[in-house]
């Protein structure tokens, strides 16, 4: 009797491997979403925790609205050193490019990318990736401008953005929606009075709705760039008629729209 159980128990081993096998390779079964990217140094990437959150269009859609305006990238350490002539070639027209996290990460890729982008001819700008779970929002912004999130009034430099989506665990950070709007706002208030500049704010309407609880309106100081992997930019942030910026697609890398034509994303960056 000992043998047939022994082969009962193996059999039954293998028709579980088997099962799920064919559950997670059947046609059709939606995979799940990836993790937020993070680096060894605590480097995260723009948008993989929103992408993980909202899920991503079909690799390689090109919202319709996209060819009306200004096509652009932007970029972190995991691109590295970052061929700016063949975007150029490839028609982008401006860039913005990791400059900090918290107040502990620089980007090693800083210099060659942001100085890159400009020697090429595009209007480029530099983000910072909000931690409201490790200091203050004013702290974080002086470290910013203080490592290449500084503006200046030369037609080719961006007002600086600050990218803010989920935490860890797609948390809120632990904070509250007044917590946050204060930490958004401590922020973009020291940008601003560091810069004369009020930041851009890269979100998603999910994460806002979420995080803030559509108590913090800031749509008539901080233009918005909204991350959406769509055919369109769907309903925006609380209280935001219109984007300046939106992400529309993370393939090959990300991509971005500016919202009107080349004369007015001139204007954004002279101030």
């Amino acid at each position: 009797m000992t043998a047939p159980r022994r082969w009962r128990r193996l059999l039954g081993a293998a028709l579980a491997v088997s099962t799920s096998l064919l559950v997670a390779t059947a046609p059709g079964a939606e995979a799940s979403p990836p993790l937020p990217q993070q680096d060894a140094t605590g480097n995260h990437e723009m948008g993989a925790a929103i992408r993980a959150h909202d899920g991503v269009a079909p690799a390689g859609l090109a919202p319709a609205s996209v060819d009306a305006s200004v096509p652009g990238i932007d970029v972190s350490a995991y691109q590295g050193n970052v061929n700016w002539a063949s975007y150029w070639s490839a028609g982008k027209k401006f860039a913005y490019v990791k400059a900090t996290e918290g107040t502990g990460y620089t980007n090693a890729y800083f210099s060659q990318q942001y100085t890159g982008s400009y020697n090429v001819g595009m209007i480029r700008g530099a983000y910072h990736y909000g931690r409201p779970d490790t200091s203050g929002g004013a702290a974080q912004a002086d470290y910013f401008v203080a490592h290449g999130g500084g503006w200046s009034k030369d037609g080719k430099t961006l007002p600086g953005t600050l990218d803010i989506e989920w935490g860890p665990n797609n948390a809120c950070y632990g904070k509250t929606p007044a917590q946050m709007v204060a930490w958004i706002k401590a922020f973009s208030d020291e940008y601003h009075a560091k810069t004369t500049r009020w930041p851009v704010i890269y979100t998603a309407t999910s994460w806002w709705s979420q995080c803030t609880g559509n108590t913090g309106d800031f749509s008539s100081t901080n233009p918005l760039w909204v991350a959406r992997y769509a055919s369109s930019a769907g309903t925006l942030p609380y209280n935001w008629g219109f984007y300046t910026f939106w992400q529309y697609s993370s393939s090959p890398i990300d991509q971005d729209s500016f919202s009107a034509d080349i004369s007015r994303l001139k204007v954004l960056a002279t101030g």
